[in-house]
């Protein structure tokens, strides 16, 4: 009875760690994921997580601004190597990064700002494409 009870703690523990990715996306198609939530890309052993935004400078969409700002989203990359990248909505040259034969572009950041209050970290929605060099 205790190597049972044992074995099944150990079963329940080893499951408490591991992550869920959330469905396959294709490749060449947008995808729009929340703060914390993951898709593996199909056909690739990619799997990109959205982990939050770390700045949101943009415009507000009721406001008259000289430079349209940034948004600035992080996201962890894994299945070519593991690592966390920032891109950018304000800077087209910083909205993309490459995994291994792999473009990871972001395509939207959603909600949009309005002057009447900030947006909660946990609202933010990214949407991203992937497509091979």
């Amino acid at each position: 009875m205790r190597t049972l009870l044992i074995a099944g703690c150990l079963v329940a523990v080893a499951g408490c760690g591991a992550s869920v990715a959330g469905p396959d996306v294709p490749l060449d198609r947008p995808f729009t994921l929340g703060v914390g939530e993951a898709a593996a890309v199909s056909g690739t052993r990619l799997t990109i997580e959205f982990t939050g935004v770390t700045g949101d400078s943009r415009c507000p969409a009721d406001a008259i601004c000289i430079q349209g700002g940034d948004a600035i989203v992080q996201i962890r990359v894994s299945g070519v190597g593991t690592a966390t990248d920032e891109l950018h909505t304000g800077d087209s040259a910083r909205a993309s990064v490459v995994h291994g034969s792999y473009r990871i572009s972001l395509v939207d950041v959603q909600p949009y700002p309005f002057s009447t209050g900030p947006i909660s970290p946990n609202d933010y929605r990214a949407t991203f494409t992937v497509t091979r060099r």
